[in-house]
């Protein structure tokens, strides 16, 4: 058991981790609705998928493994986050030989109308509403550059809400995919949301002040705007390695492990397998995962998920995916994913 951890830390090494820092700036980044995973075949496995990505949810995990793909694929994934949150994610992705592959994703993160407090008195409401929304575009185009390397990015408008203030950022990500020589072993690497900075602004930080509230006689409703401060966006780089432990024509056996380097946490640990049999034209996969380990704030601990894969008139593939993961303190969060391969 030594042996492994004593493996597992020298992995996280490789990416510049082992703990630099007793600082975690956890909270200290916007848009963190980015570190959401998307897709339950992903999340299944434990977040442990940058050496395994190889359909639409690849603009997330490494946009590299777009150019693993050879058939259109439309996929659209939904979660009941936490407090009532709704979280979606939906990509394409268009395949074009040996121009490479384009895809385009949309993430969005919403919740219902919330009531608005009266400043100061706790419990007292306004009668007033308001929502707020996390949402991103992107853009992204993956091209193998020999038969075991390929390359990817995308590029990604982001945008946060809430009542009648916003702000916006620009991002990128990049991601590379190699097939090593080593008893098929993939190695993937991969850095999400290097980009600008998220400031507030906006109506809703317009008010009315007393520049100086201890003079008698000044004008008391002087016009203001609140002043925000400037964030940076959840820069994560990720270094992973997946192997097909069994890969016949019943069934495959796949193994992933993931070191992650966030920019608003300490480095951790993610791992996982899919197993998938082969059946009638189609496939079932059972999968499982364990997450966040090392972390010093522990987000999920345990994923679990399976899937189907059916032939539908056409060519058509049909996947249906399902993951839940556990929150310590907190419910379980359930992910469904619908995927049809054209």
């Amino acid at each position: 058991m030594k042996t492994i951890k004593h493996a597992i830390l020298l992995f996280m090494a490789s990416v510049g981790c082992l703990y630099g820092e007793d600082i975690t700036k956890v909270g200290t980044t916007a848009a963190k609705f980015l570190a959401i995973g998307a897709g339950s075949r992903a999340v299944g496995m434990g977040g442990a998928f940058v050496a395994t990505a190889d359909d639409a949810t690849a603009m997330y995990w490494n946009p590299s493994g777009l150019a693993l793909m050879r058939r259109p694929e439309l996929l659209v994934n939904h979660t009941k986050w936490l407090a009532d949150i709704d979280y979606t994610y939906m990509g394409l992705a268009l395949p074009m030989g040996n121009a490479g592959t384009v895809g385009l994703a949309v993430t969005a993160m919403t919740m219902g109308e919330m009531q608005v407090t009266a400043y100061g008195v706790e419990g007292d409401f306004t009668g007033e509403t308001f929502k707020a929304g996390s949402y991103a575009v992107s853009v992204s185009y993956a091209r193998s550059l020999t038969d075991r390397f390929a390359i990817g990015g995308s590029a990604k408008i982001i945008t946060e809400t809430i009542e009648q203030a916003s702000a916006r950022g620009l991002a990128i990500d990049i991601g590379t995919l190699f097939r090593t020589p080593f008893k098929g072993v993939r190695l993937g690497v991969s850095m999400s949301n290097f980009g600008t900075k998220m400031q507030m602004s906006g109506d809703a930080l317009l008010m009315r002040a007393d520049i100086d509230p201890t003079q008698a006689g000044n004008n008391e409703s002087v016009n203001a705007e609140l002043s925000t401060d400037q964030f940076d966006l959840p820069l994560l780089m990720r270094v992973g390695l997946a192997k097909d432990i069994i890969n016949s024509d019943f069934m495959r056996l796949t193994m992933a492990i993931d070191g992650m380097h966030p920019n608003d946490n300490t480095e951790y640990v993610n791992t996982g397998f899919e197993m998938t049999f082969r059946l009638l034209g189609g496939s079932a996969a059972v999968r499982g995962g364990l997450k966040s380990l090392f972390m010093a704030d522990v987000g999920e601990k345990i994923a679990l998920g399976g899937g189907l894969a059916l032939p539908i008139a056409g060519g058509v593939q049909l996947y249906a995916d399902y993951a839940m993961e556990s929150w310590p303190h907190l419910n379980y969060v359930h992910k469904y994913s619908l995927r049809l391969a054209f």
